[in-house]
């Protein structure tokens, strides 16, 4: 069983060590590991090289980072799952506004960090009930 540190039940004049609450890793973010596995041997499938998976920038995450060798680019890739499929709630209504300005930011945190000076966007890999229902490639870039 995978464990997390949890915060909820903190009283707010006691310390982080003082409390150390540890609770059962929750549905939702059991679902999108799941999703973010299913979106990389996608990616794969397709002919990108994955580079890396949960890439921690400050309080930003990169679901996955690619290489696609056929545009010759670095992909930052985001992951929405829904563990079913429905057509009037598909994953791509969690890619909100805000989440696309995080991406941006994270993706240009990365960029800057590596002194990456070559090609690279931002996609999006939808995945309901265990398939990947769409790949979208360069999705809207954002200014923060």
């Amino acid at each position: 069983m995978e464990y997390r540190y949890s915060h909820r039940n903190m009283n707010r004049n006691c310390s982080k060590t003082q409390v150390k609450e540890l609770a059962p890793k929750t549905s939702h973010l059991k679902t999108g590991k799941k999703g973010e596995q299913i979106a990389a041997n996608y990616l794969i499938s397709i002919g990108y090289k994955i580079r890396g998976k949960n890439i921690r920038l400050s309080r930003d995450e990169i679901d996955i980072l690619a290489y696609d060798p056929f545009d010759k680019v670095l992909v930052f890739a985001e992951v929405k799952t829904r563990t079913f499929y429905k057509e009037d709630i598909l994953p791509s209504v969690n890619l909100t506004f805000s989440k696309k300005r995080k991406l941006c930011r994270s993706a240009r945190r990365w960029i800057a960090k590596y002194k990456y000076e070559g090609g690279y966007r931002i996609d999006a890999v939808y995945i309901a009930a265990g398939k990947v229902l769409q790949h979208v490639k360069e999705i809207e870039w954002i200014d923060n």
